[in-house]
């Protein structure tokens, strides 16, 4: 559940993400990974390391509240 976009600026930035984390995979640093991307702006590559994908927590309450 990546932001669309960046909460500073504005700018889309969601179309990059999977991208990010492929090249995290292929044992990239984030800087570098960032770069690559042509993500500049100190706000934007905030909200790419600042990212704590949440979804597997709350998929373990699904269907408890009832």
């Amino acid at each position: 559940m990546f932001p669309i976009r960046c909460f500073s600026c504005g700018a889309v930035i969601a179309h990059k993400w999977e991208e990010y984390l492929a090249k995290l995979k292929e044992g990239k640093s984030a800087k570098d990974a960032l770069n690559e991307l042509g993500i500049d702006r100190y706000c934007c590559r905030r909200m790419f390391l600042t990212h704590k994908s949440v979804i597997d927590e709350f998929a373990r309450f699904r269907g408890a509240v009832g």
